[in-house]
């Protein structure tokens, strides 16, 4: 087949189906499998992203800082001119760093991708005159695609068959209603919005199923333009941005410093290579190299602890996602409730209808096959399976009936019509749903039947009504049909609370997350199951009020809101998408093919491994179980991410920036440089190792309790209170090592090298708890000994056999017991600054972030990806 041109999609719109068909040259029956393998190798894979981890990139990132480069040329330079002990110690210094770095992000990255691998985005396809379920990277041009509610269209379509479709296709027009579909082919020059006949990649079926074919994939399809137009890395998250912001500050003191230490080294005479190679070591030893491989150890370690916890996440930036989430909206059944609804009874409420009679008809109303023998409830709807396997439909009840006609449930009606004929020949239109929706089609209920159902609702049963009425001579049921009905009762379902939910949900009050309940219930019933689970339902919202209401006053009403009952897959998701546009992390906890819209419209899309198919496609993260407690454990997990990565930057802001602040200082101050450029790396380079013990730390309690945001603000003030006492003790220690030892340089450096490395490892310590450390907090083992076992390779270092190669000179023994009590003192007056500190009122650090069109457009295309370091046009070769 020749390929499709570039704008495929246009020309297929404006031709019929069979021309469409001939030009792709597929049948009805689609592609054979030997057709559709030929056709994936000419035009390659159906994906917009490639997540096979890259090491080049990795290596490249790791050494394109401007200062390592620098630093590397002028050691060579220093080399050349004959100082090769210095220059030799530096470069392998460098090495060492940067294999450090290295090695944990590439390690995290191949965790990201061996997660990515696991995720299989499937898709329906006719081959071989039969349906198939295939990966979507496998779709290929003349595919013919079956797709049905809450679906992500795969690739650009011809529709050839429509059933009620309607496409949001937001993500590509930012038109916020629905696209309404067809198969008409459209004529003259269009725009995108107005292909009717046409399903888009990345779109969302918000109504109806469809079967199309595939025109255009990958790259060649409008949403893979887009998505590849915006590159394959992903957009920044506020997680990202934040400590971008926080380089950017150490960036621009480091540049600052190193220019004054560059110029002063200059007036005071001192070499030109030594005085460069000293400022340069300061801006390493001030720039934050290690926080990317920081970071990255954070999120794949979070991965695991996740997995263990039954948490599958789908993309690792999901775990930052899931700690920031700050709004929880769910469904009911089966996360507060126990998930298995029984059958209790029927309550009559027509002369002459006793409650075996009404159970039949209950059991004809449903969508099951009963035309070939009694089924059971396999495959069917909740309650209409407890009705099945309950012991009224063990019997052979509907026996004697045969079923003409079906009008299926759906969440516009909320009913199901059947059209059924007895033994005697007597035609029967019966309909169950709602009983709001189901008594709107008859006669005024009596007050006695309302006083019946309003006794039910407040007791939390789920209630069914069941409605009929005589249609001789009809041989098919549309919703027109659904009026003059004569109410024959109430059908009665119980789905008791999950005792474990009143915990759960008291852990995630606990962790400021506000749940909300959005059910297809009755409100008073959604409203019962709260109060009895201890969740207030405050205010209480209706389908029919939502509807009523425009998007500003929605948006408003949703804040308070609790409970949202009888609500559509649309209404969901309007829920979903408005309480993001007020600045809030919202995740969406579903399982059902109704849930997959609102899914996709939250932050943090949830669901279980037992829900649907398309359900599951939807979300960011499946859960092995369904429920709360497994969830806040997840939320715990992200937030531990977060907090275990600020405790690097307060390092880096404290101690680290307070001693690279000594040494400028010393350097003019003294006749000597006070630490050799390779004793400033080694230093760095030690204080860094310890550092990746971080993300396996534990975090108090305290740090949990709600998400945490970047406040540059408060890191500013941070520096600038810590960094000076660190500096204070490092005079402290240059005062020591002059008057008292009469230190020569040598010796000199190697006091101040050991103190430098005793202090600004051990006040990890008391930074990474507002608690007292150890008695009331206490760290994890790991951080203990990586710590300590840095604190004494700094010390045995410069004794060691090496200790001459380095620049280092032996030290009396009095130089260790001060050092002792400097350290002690050191400690205990950042314990007491710290108390200060946290005492103080926070400048407010929650800016409400709105995520915007390329964030969510990065986050569909996730879907289209394969195991490659990058992918081209896609769809399109040659």
């Amino acid at each position: 087949m020749q390929a499709p041109p570039a704008d495929a999609v246009f020309a297929m719109a404006q031709a019929s189906v069979l021309d469409v068909l001939a030009t792709l040259e597929v049948g009805m029956r689609g592609l054979s499998s030997a057709e559709a393998a030929a056709r994936l190798a000419q035009y390659g894979p159906n994906a917009v992203r490639g997540h096979k981890a890259n090491a080049a990139k990795v290596l490249l990132r790791q050494c394109g800082s401007p200062v390592l480069i620098l630093l590397a040329a002028t050691a060579c330079v220093s080399f050349l001119l004959g100082d090769a002990t210095n220059s030799i110690v530096i470069g392998v210094i460098l090495v060492a760093s940067i294999g450090l770095g290295f090695g944990n992000e590439y390690r995290a990255e191949r965790a990201a991708e061996a997660l990515h691998s696991l995720v299989k985005h499937r898709v329906v396809v006719l081959r071989d005159g039969r349906t198939q379920d295939v990966d979507v990277v496998d779709l290929v041009p003349g595919d013919i695609v079956q797709l049905g509610l809450g679906s992500v269209v795969p690739a650009d379509l011809r529709l050839l068959e429509v059933d009620g479709l309607l496409c949001d296709e937001s993500i590509l027009t930012g038109e916020s209603m629905p696209a309404q579909k067809a198969t008409e082919p459209v004529t003259g020059p269009t725009a995108l919005a107005d292909l009717a006949c046409c399903a888009f990649m990345g779109t969302i079926v918000q109504a109806g199923n469809c079967t199309g074919v595939a025109v255009a994939t990958g790259g060649q399809a409008e949403f893979g333009r887009i998505a590849l137009g915006l590159g394959e890395r992903q957009p920044q998250t506020e997680f990202q941005l934040g400590l971008k912001r926080f380089s950017y500050l150490l960036l621009q003191v480091a540049a600052v410093l190193t220019t004054l230490i560059f110029a002063a080294n200059l007036l005071l005479h001192r070499p030109l290579i030594e005085a460069l190679l000293f400022s340069l070591a300061i801006a390493v030893g001030i720039t934050p190299q290690l926080l990317p491989a920081v970071v990255s150890t954070c999120l794949a370690a979070g991965t695991r602890q996740l997995a263990l916890r039954g948490v599958l996440v789908k993309r690792l930036v999901c775990i930052e996602d899931l700690g920031d989430m700050d709004v929880l909206v769910t469904d009911k059944t089966g996360t507060l409730t126990e998930g298995r609804i029984s059958f209790m009874e029927a309550i009559p409420a027509a002369e002459g209808c006793d409650a075996a009679a009404l159970t039949v008809l209950g059991l004809l109303a449903t969508e099951a096959d009963y035309n070939h023998g009694v089924p059971t409830g396999v495959g069917q709807n909740a309650l209409d399976a407890a009705l099945w396997e309950s012991p009224a439909g063990a019997v052979p009840a509907v026996a004697g009936y045969r079923r003409i006609g079906l009008l299926p449930f759906d969440h516009h009606r909320r009913m199901t019509s059947v059209l059924v004929q007895d033994a005697t020949g007597t035609r029967l239109l019966i309909t169950k749903g709602a009983p709001e929706d189901v008594m709107g089609r008859c006669a005024a209920p009596t007050a006695e039947v309302l006083r019946v159902l309003d006794a039910q609702f407040d007791a939390g049963s789920r209630v069914v009504a069941v409605a009929s009425r005589e249609c001789p001579g009809q041989e098919t049921v549309t919703a027109l049909d659904e009026h003059g009905l004569v109410l024959a009762g109430f059908l009665v379902f119980l789905d008791s609370p999950k005792s474990s939910a009143r915990d759960s949900l008291a852990q995630l009050a606990s962790l400021g997350v506000a749940v909300k309940v959005a059910t297809g219930d009755n409100a008073r019933v959604a409203a019962k199951v709260c109060h009895d689970l201890g969740l207030p339902a405050g205010k209480v919202l209706a389908g029919v009020d939502i509807d009523a209401m425009d998007d500003a006053d929605l948006g408003m009403a949703v804040r308070d809101a609790v409970v949202f009952a009888r609500v559509s897959p649309e209404q969901k998701a309007r829920v979903v998408r408005l309480l993001r546009t007020n600045g809030r992390a919202v995740g969406f906890l579903g399982d059902g093919v109704n849930d997959a819209l609102a899914l996709h419209s939250a932050d943090v899309g949830i669901s279980v491994d037992s829900a649907t198919d398309v359900a599951k496609d939807a979300a960011d993260i499946v859960l092995t179980d369904k429920d709360l407690a497994v969830l806040a454990q997840g939320i715990v997990v992200g937030r531990q991410i977060f907090a275990n990565t600020i405790k690097y930057v307060l390092m880096g802001t404290s101690s680290n920036f307070g001693n690279m602040f000594s040494a400028a200082a010393a350097s003019v101050a003294l006749s000597f440089l006070p630490m050799l450029p390779g004793q400033i790396l080694l230093n760095n380079l030690l204080y860094d190792t310890g550092q990746l013990a971080i993300p396996g730390d534990k975090v108090d309690a305290e740090q949990l309790q709600a998400p945490s945001h970047w406040n540059i603000a408060t890191i500013r003030h941070f520096m600038l209170l810590f960094g000076p006492i660190s500096s204070l003790f490092d005079f402290a220690t240059f005062a020591m090592m002059i008057f008292v030892f009469t230190a020569a340089p040598g010796e000199f450096r190697t006091g101040w090298f050991i103190e430098s490395i005793a202090t600004q490892s051990l006040i990890i310590f008391a930074i990474r708890t507002r608690r007292v450390p150890f008695f009331r907090s206490r760290p994890s083992r790991g951080l203990v000994l990586a710590t300590l076992g840095v604190v004494a390779a700094g010390i045995y270092l410069p004794l060691s056999p090496l200790g001459a190669i380095l620049g280092f000179s032996p030290l009396p023994m009095p130089f260790f017991l001060a050092l002792l009590a400097m350290t002690v003192l050191y400690l205990v007056l950042v314990e007491t600054a710290k108390k200060r500190f946290f005492a103080l009122p926070a400048t407010p650090s929650r800016v409400p972030v709105v995520r915007g069109r390329a964030h969510h457009i990065h986050r569909r295309a996730a879907r289209f990806s394969i195991p490659a370091k990058s992918v081209g046009g896609g769809g399109a070769r040659h």
